[in-house]
């Protein structure tokens, strides 16, 4: 079971697949509805993580790998699952916002000062859409957060010993060959890290998890199930929210 990392404003957790229920290839804590899994089990994993975390509400996205940003503002009208959008915001307190992966990088911001949070799903297309910086200038938009205040975590994800781009030379910027480790093989943890200091955050305030989910078997992989179970596998994710009321009294 992920143990949330729990501040005095804010709280965010990286959710392994262990902790859930579900049968192979989606055992056990599968949080998608999208892979093929039964839909009630994924309302009982979401369930899980909701309760785990001490949230009234939970949100995600149906995420394409684009560079659409969404601004929640806790409306009960508004849906807790917004279609088209790969990274969500808000200052709403007891709200998760939820990143559903299996390789692709959760990147989650907490901004002290106006008490604003944001979730960024970020695969390698969004890292060549630049997501990072589209939501960061977000922020900064909606929010009036100043980037310097910023701070950051990477979640576990495809790290640079399996991160192979064969066609790389069509798919990458030339900005990411620094990036390479070895032939068609990158380093998108460090990708990552440097767009967001390009940003304005300040290096120190950026956290990688540093997991490899292609080679951890406690997550989903896409890559993973592609040589075993061609692509079929469930999704992992990581979830920021703002301290509620009950949250905060239960630290005193």
């Amino acid at each position: 079971m992920t143990i949330p990392r729990q501040f005095n404003r804010y709280r965010y957790a990286f959710f392994d697949r262990h902790g859930g229920e579900g049968k192979v290839p989606y055992s056990s804590r599968n949080i998608s509805f999208g892979v093929g899994d039964d839909d009630q089990i994924v309302s009982k994993n979401r369930e899980i993580v909701k309760r785990s975390m001490g949230l009234d509400r939970l949100v995600s996205a149906r995420q394409v790998h684009g560079d659409r940003i969404h601004l929640y503002t806790g409306n009960q009208a508004e849906n807790d699952e917004i279609d088209g959008v790969d990274a969500l915001l808000t200052r709403q307190r007891g709200v998760g916002l939820m990143i559903q992966q299996a390789d692709c990088q959760a990147v989650l911001l907490y901004d002290p000062v106006n008490q604003a949070i944001a979730a960024i799903h970020c695969g390698w297309r969004g890292s060549v859409n630049g997501i990072v910086a589209k939501t960061v200038a977000g922020m900064k938009d909606f929010f009036g957060t100043d980037p310097k205040e910023l701070s950051a975590a990477v979640s576990p994800s495809l790290g640079p010993c399996c991160a192979e781009f064969i066609n790389y030379k069509g798919e990458l910027p030339k900005e990411f060959l620094r990036f390479r480790v070895r032939d068609n093989y990158f380093d998108f943890w460090q990708i990552t890290k440097w767009q967001l200091t390009m940003c304005g955050l300040k290096e120190s305030a950026v956290t990688v998890a540093g997991i490899c989910t292609s080679c951890s078997p406690d997550y989903f992989s896409y890559r993973r199930s592609c040589r075993t179970a061609n692509g079929n596998t469930g999704r992992n994710c990581s979830v920021i929210a703002l301290q509620n009321d009950r949250g905060k009294s239960e630290r005193g």
